[in-house]
């Protein structure tokens, strides 16, 4: 299929941006690196009449390292930030995830904002930021604010983004001295969406975990946080019973959604296996 016809125009300043969506409300839809945008416009699941385009906003690209947080601007491609030493170093649990979104043609192209915008449940960015505590910055013509990831993932495809509003930049806490993080998922074959996936970070201190972070990815509506089984898990050593209640406790507590091609069952048990792979080789980091 073709895509419908539409305006275009290359902003040139946010506030250009600001302004045109201001203007045209709905009618309006923002391309950045067009990885979703172009399929739906293609499939007539989108009908704008206005295609803003942002990629050449400079002020929205970059990695920067600003005192405790990284600061990766919303245009920075999946292969920016798999490429750089700053994110290696500093968020360990990006770069383990994001060679499995997609393939290199999509993660030359692909941004982390249009990621964190569409808010697919089965991609890797948002789990990501959910399990970081990472902030999203936001901006629009009334300004700039900040939101927690915890808040920022509100259901399927939705977020706490304002009509009007682009995501401009994510900072994201970096690691600690005694922090470990660990990324993984499941999925048919290598570059497919995820049947099950798991973003997990804590602090490890003689082989027991603090500040233990779960977030899991194409479960739900929308990334996951476990807090119950985080809970279960705090202060504790990980050895067989341990990872007997882990499991135990995250199967009451999950409940995923069945899809075209893996029933809740399956999901739910994948989950399982994720969750001792991520203890396991967490607690394994801490005697290296």
């Amino acid at each position: 299929m073709k895509a419908p016809a539409f305006d275009y125009v290359r902003a040139a300043s946010l506030a250009q941006v600001f302004e045109l969506l201001k203007t045209h409300g709905d009618g309006a839809r923002v391309l950045a690196g067009g990885q979703t945008l172009i399929a739906t416009l293609n499939m007539r699941l989108s009908e704008p009449a206005l295609l803003v385009d942002i990629t050449g906003l400079e002020a929205l690209r970059g990695i920067a390292l600003s005192g405790q947080h990284l600061r990766i601007g919303a245009l920075s491609t999946h292969s920016e930030i798999e490429a750089s030493a700053l994110v290696a170093r500093h968020v360990p649990l990006m770069a383990q995830a994001v060679t499995h979104i997609a393939h290199r043609a999509i993660r030359n192209l692909g941004t982390l904002g249009g990621s964190l915008a569409h808010a697919d449940p089965a991609a890797e960015w948002p789990a990501c930021m959910l399990a970081l505590d990472a902030q999203v910055l936001l901006a629009g013509a009334a300004g700039e604010r900040r939101v927690p990831a915890r808040e920022f993932f509100t259901g399927l495809y939705s977020t706490a983004r304002a009509e009007g509003e682009l995501i401009v930049a994510c900072e994201v806490p970096v690691l600690a001295a005694d922090e470990r993080q660990v990324f993984d998922e499941l999925a048919r074959r290598q570059g497919d969406y995820a049947i099950a996936g798991l973003a997990a970070r804590c602090s490890v201190r003689a082989g027991v975990v603090h500040e233990l972070r779960l977030a899991f990815l194409s479960l739900e509506d929308r990334p996951v946080r476990a807090l119950r089984t985080e809970a279960a898990l705090q202060g504790r050593a990980i050895d067989e019973p341990t990872l007997a209640l882990a499991l135990q406790t995250l199967r009451a507590e999950l409940h995923p959604a069945a899809d075209l091609t893996n029933g809740a069952e399956t999901k739910q048990h994948l989950a399982g296996v994720l969750l001792q792979r991520a203890l396991r080789r967490l607690v394994a980091k801490d005697s290296q």
